[in-house]
């Protein structure tokens, strides 16, 4: 995982010039509440740092801006430490310690213990044996015994004890040296998750496995379609031959994969499931005295013991670069890694420098030399730290007509610049001055704070160095970075990975043995669960918006002002809001691109990048379909610069011709990669089902269009913009009035607003009978999307709906579908469907469903997914969790900062003045099964729906779409509108 600096939390107050003046950042021993914890001098997240007798670690982050706790519990164990004979093992753990133990997961683990342990052997057999014949013998019986075992099983209770208890983002991740368990989760029901996760690792029962590794498998299928990860793989394995960073993948090889062994995996698990390997992470909303006695408690019962030490032989120098080559259906790309220490070592914390040095969206050596200047489609710089070693990656997209070794000249003299030195010192101090912004905006998240703390903790850094890194970074001389570059970016050293477009001759699908559907037992709940859920906890009172209170109004000029007032720190945010976007003026986005090309007649595009940088601030200009906004942001110390800087710009950007002629081969390369790109076909796709032929998704320019485009025309737009009516959104340390006197002397408005251009408007259809869009694309997946569009918006419906998505579709691991299609027939990786509200009033609900499958499961994958959209399965325990989850969760949901607005306005184009949460709340207890089964029949039932699938037609085939309605394949052209 990145390690990134603006995670790194620093002294929130300080100005670069003081901070030589500082505290002394060291680590003390403090102790409280009968615990003795370290802490570092200056830390600003005042975070805890406890070891437990028998060796856990817990870190301790109290803040109290929301009655929330993010939790996460890691493993130092990842793919770096699975056995070479069993790679993916980590990663198969994690899948499992979802599934229980002896007192939950399960309705009678004494009888169903025999057949988990016929399974056990069965699968030793299973590996053991070469003969494909009896394999497949062994398997059926397998999947016999499973079937029996699986009529004891409780599927996804921990799913359901978590939603239960309002738990949010249940989820786990498994990367080279860490497995992270992690939960969001009201602070009220701590007792409820501690006790949860005590016996989540007392013992976990590795239950269900033949359909979970099913699930695994179509992960391991994702990832041949990714050609993002193929990349990553290549760098990795090409940088460390004798490191498992390269010599593992998280997921497993196909050979690995298609021998588990259960045997192997519960070896894993008492080696590097111990407390002096582990540590638990909570942010949020607690008393640390308080909290670290709970986990004492919970967790003392763990006993320590010693960890295999992995050892490697270190990595030999590279002396001449390394060339790896992959294809694949995505654009092109060029890749070019660097090595570097560990990320404990001084060298790897100053890695995200190096990365600032050259893309930090504004004035970077690549920013300005290759982006701004249009050389390069886009080009990036990034850090990946970990524990062994660390990466410094460069990513390099082409224009038009560029091969990639012309991308990687074009980088690596940008590289030779920092060897030489030919950079201004000054962008050193704007990097330190804009990482001070970001991190001051990243501490006010206690989620942030958490996956920060994490980080350091499994790769092993030391947080005493995160804490100073500012103070260390403004002591970096120009001269240091320049001896930086020499030593390690050098003209041999790297890698380099070109990602070229077309097949992929060496991708094998995994093949996935034949399964019988077993029974989720989704009505069923253990002893355990029902122990958990009479923990008591304190009621927390729900929060909601009063608009007329919570936001303060303000006119600047002819243009109304709302603000919310940050009394935190000194960010700012500021936007210009229009009621306009490319539905008026397919010209708008265009414009929206160009102005970060153009200069005004006394400076250049070059000269205002540097300038908002060297700021510490920001502007964006994003142009949706109906509403375009523009947002600046920064230090209120530098407002008035910032956005005099933005109106300068703005008002009196200068046509540049050979900008725009760039521009135009720039768009012409992102639409010959847009389809080039499954997601963009499927997103295509969905808006062809939403409103037929003619869409917003293909309402761009054409070809002819876009030559025939006039530096003028896009010129005069951006100076028009003031003029269109559009409101201002400001959050920061003034009041509104404070903020609209001093707009009123930099944002200029007219006394009369210019009409907004007419607009093109779109309707969504009604089907009358099913269709299927097809799209081929070169994959081993198939992803299939269900779409309805569903009658006109009721706020009053929202409780219904809420309850009725969180029940069906989007319930996480405890919904209706993701139980039925993944966990009973392992169909899908992943699987949702979701009832959903539209933008503004006049639009209708819709309805979107999906599946991603193997391509030879999709009739399996379609059938299963119909069933459900035809007959609902009933579980009462279901619904009563998912209004508990419902419940919790706005009770502990806090719309804070410029959200308030936001959410205003969304509510405003929904034709509503009140917070629909309360809503939901207040009727939510008023719903049954009866209600949402109602809703499902009558919007659900025996419709015709729109399936939107993409996959390769040399795995489906027409007769098998033709079933399901009438048959379109739109070309690309038809779906991208050029």
């Amino acid at each position: 995982m990145k390690h990134k600096l603006f995670l790194i939390c620093i002294f929130l107050s300080a100005f670069i010039s003081n901070l030589h003046a500082q505290t002394v950042i060291a680590w003390k021993q403090g102790t409280s509440g009968g615990y003795t914890y370290k802490y570092v001098t200056g830390d600003p997240t005042h975070s805890r740092f406890y070891t437990l007798k028998n060796g856990l670690t817990v870190i301790l982050s109290p803040t109290n801006k929301q009655p929330r706790i993010q939790a996460y519990v890691a493993v130092k164990a990842g793919s770096k430490t699975d056995p070479d004979s069993h790679t993916g093992l980590a990663h198969y753990l994690e899948h499992m310690m979802f599934k229980g133990t002896d007192k939950y997961g399960t309705m009678d683990y004494e009888k169903e213990k025999p057949y988990l342990d016929q399974i056990d052997a069965l699968y030793e057999q299973y590996n053991s044996t070469t003969d494909e014949g009896k394999r497949a013998d062994i398997y059926k019986q397998i999947d016999q015994v499973s079937g029996q075992a699986a009529k004891f099983s409780i599927a996804n209770e921990y799913d359901k004890i978590m939603a239960a208890m309002g738990g949010q983002n249940s989820n786990a991740f498994t990367s080279f040296e860490q497995t992270v368990y992690e939960d969001d989760i009201p602070s009220s029901a701590i007792d409820k998750y501690l006790t949860l996760q005590t016996e989540r690792f007392r013992e976990p029962v590795l239950r269900l496995f033949h359909t979970e590794l099913e699930a695994v498998y179509e992960e391991k299928n994702i990832g041949l379609d990714n050609d993002g990860r193929k990349t990553v793989e290549a760098m990795f394995a090409a940088l460390f031959p004798n490191n498992n960073y390269g010599k593992h993948t998280t997921i497993g090889t196909i050979q690995d994969l298609k021998n588990p062994s259960l045997k192997a995996i519960r070896n894993y698990y008492y080696t590097y499931y111990v407390p002096n390997n582990m540590g638990i992470i909570l942010s949020g909303d607690f008393n640390p005295d308080v909290m670290i006695k709970k986990v004492d408690d919970h967790f003392s019962y763990m006993k320590a013991k010693p960890i295999p030490v992995y050892s490697f032989a270190p990595e030999k120098p590279i002396t001449s670069p390394v060339k790896k080559d992959v294809y694949g259906p995505s654009p092109e790309t060029l890749t070019i890694g660097f090595r570097f220490p560990g990320a404990n070592t001084r060298d790897a914390r100053l890695l995200d420098l190096m990365g600032s040095m050259l893309t930090n969206g504004k004035a970077g050596l690549f920013d300005l030399d290759l982006t701004k200047k249009q050389l390069l489609l886009s080009a990036n710089a990034n850090s990946y730290a970990l524990k062994d070693y660390s990466v410094l990656l460069l990513t390099g997209n082409p224009i038009k007509g560029q091969s990639l070794d012309e991308v990687k000249t074009l980088m690596l003299n940008e590289i030779a610049k920092l060897r030489n030195g030919n950079f201004s010192e000054d962008l050193i101090t704007s990097i330190v001055n804009n990482e001070k912004k970001s991190i001051i905006e990243q501490n006010e998240s206690y989620s942030n704070r958490a996956s920060n703390l994490l980080s350091d903790f499994t790769a092993g850094v030391d947080w005493r160095a995160d804490v100073g890194t500012i103070n260390e970074l403004s002591k970096i001389t120009k001269a240091q970075i320049v001896a930086f570059a020499n030593k390690y970016l050098t003209d041999n050293n790297y890698v380099i990975v070109y990602k070229h477009q077309g097949e992929d001759k060496s991708v094998i699908k995994v093949v996935k043995p034949p399964i019988t559907p077993v029974d989720v037992n989704t009505t069923a709940q253990s002893p355990f669960l029902q122990s958990v859920a009479a923990i008591p906890a304190s009621a927390v009172k729900p929060v909601w918006l009063d608009y007329n209170k919570d936001i303060q109004r303000a006119k600047s000029g002819r243009a109304e002002l709302l603000s919310v007032q940050n009394k935190d720190n000194s960010i700012f945010r500021l936007y210009y809001r229009y009621d306009m976007g490319s539905w008026n003026s397919k010209l708008l986005p265009i414009a929206a691109q160009y102005i970060q090309f153009l200069g005004t007649k006394t400076k250049t595009a070059e000269d205002f990048s540097k300038a908002f940088y060297k700021l510490a601030s920001s502007f964006n200009i994003s142009a949706g379909t109906e509403i375009s906004t523009i947002t600046i942001s920064g230090l209120q110390e530098n407002f008035n610069a910032t956005v005099k800087l933005y109106e300068d710009l703005l008002a009196n950007c200068q046509p540049d011709e050979a900008a725009l002629t760039a521009l135009k081969a720039r768009i012409r390369k992102g639409r010959e990669n847009a389809k080039l790109n499954k997601t963009n076909i499927a997103q295509g796709l969905v808006s062809y089902a939403q409103y037929g032929p003619s869409n917003p998704f293909n309402n761009v320019l054409s070809d002819a269009e876009l030559d025939n485009l006039k530096a003028t025309d896009l010129v005069n737009i951006l100076h028009q913009l003031n003029n269109y009516k559009h409101n201002i959104l400001y959050y920061g340390p003034y009041t509104a009035l404070q903020a609209a006197t001093a707009l009123t002397k930099l944002h200029s408005t007219p006394v009369v607003f210019t009409p907004y251009p007419e607009k093109k408007h779109f309707v969504k259809l009604q089907a009358d009978h099913n269709q299927v869009l097809f799209a081929d694309y070169d994959m081993v997946q198939a992803e299939i999307y269900w779409i309805r569009n569903e009658g006109l918006y009721d706020p009053a419906q929202a409780p219904k709906i809420e309850l009725f998505n969180n029940y069906f579709g989007t319930g996480g691991m405890s919904a209706v579908v993701f139980q039925q299609i993944r966990e009973s027939k392992a169909l899908a990786y992943n699987t949702y469907a979701s009832y959903a509200s539209p933008v503004k009033k006049s639009d209708p609900n819709f309805f979107i469903g999906y599946v991603g499958t193997q391509a030879d499961k999709l009739n399996e994958a379609v059938k299963s997914m119909n069933d459900l959209l035809n007959d609902m399965p009933e579980s009462e325990k279901g619904l009563s969790d998912a209004k508990d989850n419902i419940r919790k969760s706005l009770e502990t949901d806090r719309i804070t900062q410029d959200d308030i607005i936001f959410n205003y306005l969304a509510a405003r184009r929904l034709g509503i003045d009140y917070d629909l949460r309360k809503t939901t709340f207040d009727n939510l207890n008023k719903l049954d099964f009866n209600t949402i089964k109602a809703f499902h029949d009558s919007e659900l039932k025996d419709k015709p729906y729109t399936y939107c699938i993409v996959a390769s037609a040399k795995r489906v085939n027409d007769t098998d779409l033709q079933k399901y309605g009438e048959l379109i394949k739109p070309d690309l052209k038809q779906i991208f509108g050029y």
